[in-house]
């Protein structure tokens, strides 16, 4: 589903919740996930365990005339459910776009799993000026639900 302040796609994946969760709350795992192809590595973060939580990425984009690092505030937190986080560049304040993804079970070996990127909370007009949102498509989006299918079944 997208409208135009948010994209949202889902997939099935054949492995268990806590699997699934595992997989996403460690920032090391997440260049092995992106379909944007703008995470190059984890910079020496923890795995996410609570809300409050800030882990930096090592990121390249044009949109940001190269590499460049992000700190992602953790925004939502529920164990094997729900994890969200809202995305900044480095050392400052997000401005307001936020990845969230949500776990429903299928029974003990399956996952439903939802995918939502929002740009709705950014009011920085120059930043919109600057940013042609949405930066990662529908398309960019399930290819992450596809490789996050793939990390959890090898």
């Amino acid at each position: 589903m997208t409208d135009d302040k948010s994209i949202t796609v889902q997939r099935a994946i054949d492995a268990p919740t806590d699997a699934v969760f595992d997989v996403l709350s460690n920032p090391e795992r997440h260049v092995e996930l992106d379909g944007s192809g703008f995470v190059i590595s984890d910079e020496k973060s923890d795995r996410i365990t609570e809300t409050g939580q800030v882990f930096r990425m090592n990121m390249t984009g044009p949109h940001m005339g190269g590499d460049y690092q992000t700190d992602n505030t953790v925004t939502g937190y529920d164990r094997n459910h729900l994890l969200a986080w809202q995305t900044a560049p480095a050392d400052t304040e997000p401005p307001g776009w936020e990845w969230t993804w949500e776990l429903t079970p299928q029974g003990a070996d399956a996952t439903e799993v939802t995918l939502t990127y929002d740009w709705s909370k950014v009011t920085d007009q120059a930043l919109l000026e600057k940013i042609s949102f949405p930066l990662v498509s529908e398309a960019q989006l399930e290819e992450s639900l596809g490789h996050l299918a793939a990390a959890v079944s090898g």
